[in-house]
């Protein structure tokens, strides 16, 4: 329950300062798990993204206050986050349906959209397959791509990278380097610095050559074994984020964590989700 508790913590902080600037690592200082498991976690509970969730909220919020008459469009406008009034007026409209002018002067609906808040819930028994292991660091290599910090682009962005990857021959390139475990091909997410980037690799100590060359720290892993396809990695890693760790006594460790592929189909894959936990 803790987990849900800084969660709505998190949440009022976002309601304390949406007339404001909302730095996403501030407020994920508050549920106290970096920027890019808060995002994730928030994505997995509310199917939308942090992101659109300050902006539907600014856009109810700026409803109520022309309403009222607190203030011109103009004011408004700035006081949430727009830099100009048209682009304000195009983002209200495509929210309430009408203009910030016509909630101003008439008396017409809109849009409310109130905060959001985290409850815990009980879903179905389906059972997630998982040992805790202890690990040394190891040294991967691989090709790596920026990551984006609105994730739903990085949905369209990987998938993408790893077409590109098996085309020009790099996958079975760097299954030939591979060596030690965990093994197969590794999809690795690196989110705890200032830049993002996922990584295609795999755990090997040979000469770099042409790879770029990273280093994993030493870790305790929560192993999660699954198969099926990408959608189903994505769904397990999900139930992992959503139903395992809130109640697991478990917290993030701020460092990669990493998609196993045993067997690389991508409609019949075997596959291990790596979650590094303190």
């Amino acid at each position: 329950m803790d987990w849900i508790k800084r969660l709505n913590q998190a949440i009022d902080f976002i309601e304390e300062n949406l007339d404001g600037e909302l730095d996403y690592e501030e407020v994920a200082g508050v549920a106290g798990c970096p920027s890019y498991y808060f995002q994730q976690m928030f994505l997995y509970m509310t199917d939308m993204t942090l992101r659109e969730y300050i902006r539907r909220r600014r856009l109810s919020l700026s409803a109520v206050e022309l309403q009222k008459g607190n203030g011109k469009v103009t004011d408004i406008a700035m006081k949430y986050g727009y830099e100009s009034p048209t682009a304000f007026t195009r983002a209200f409209k495509n929210f309430h349906g009408i203009t910030p002018s016509t909630v101003k002067t008439e008396p017409v609906s809109f849009q409310a959209y109130p905060p959001i808040s985290f409850s815990m819930a009980i879903h179905g028994g389906a059972p997630l397959q998982f040992r805790i292991e202890e690990k040394e660091a190891f040294r991967i290599l691989g090709r790596s791509c920026p990551l984006s910090k609105e994730l739903t682009e990085n949905f369209e962005r990987i998938p993408a990278v790893w077409d590109a990857a098996l085309a020009d021959g790099t996958l079975a390139r760097l299954l030939s380097m591979a060596e030690g475990k965990p093994e197969g091909l590794l999809g690795v997410s690196i989110h705890h610095t200032e830049d993002w980037k996922y990584l295609i690799a795999v755990r090997s100590d040979q000469k770099p050559g042409e790879y770029e060359e990273y280093q994993i720290p030493a870790c305790k892993w929560a192993v999660f074994e699954g198969k099926g396809t990408n959608r189903t990695l994505q769904e397990l890693e999900k139930r992992v984020i959503t139903q395992w760790l809130p109640t697991s006594g478990y917290t993030y460790a701020e460092i990669p964590d990493i998609e196993v592929y045993l067997h690389a189909d991508p409609e019949d894959a075997v596959y291990e989700y790596w979650l590094p936990v303190r």
